[in-house]
């Protein structure tokens, strides 16, 4: 995986974390946890 590739998949992964933080301090957790899902999903593209 090109050095690329990886930072754009870090920066999904964060932002996806980040808004997921939010989400749930603001009361939406089906939301949270579906957005957590999908920056776990993210990051199984870093490995």
């Amino acid at each position: 995986m090109s050095q690329l590739a990886r930072i754009s998949w870090l920066v999904t992964v964060g932002i996806c974390l980040i808004t997921a933080v939010i989400l749930l301090i603001s009361g939406y957790d089906g939301y949270a946890g579906v957005t957590l899902a999908v920056a776990i999903a993210a990051g199984i593209n870093l490995t």
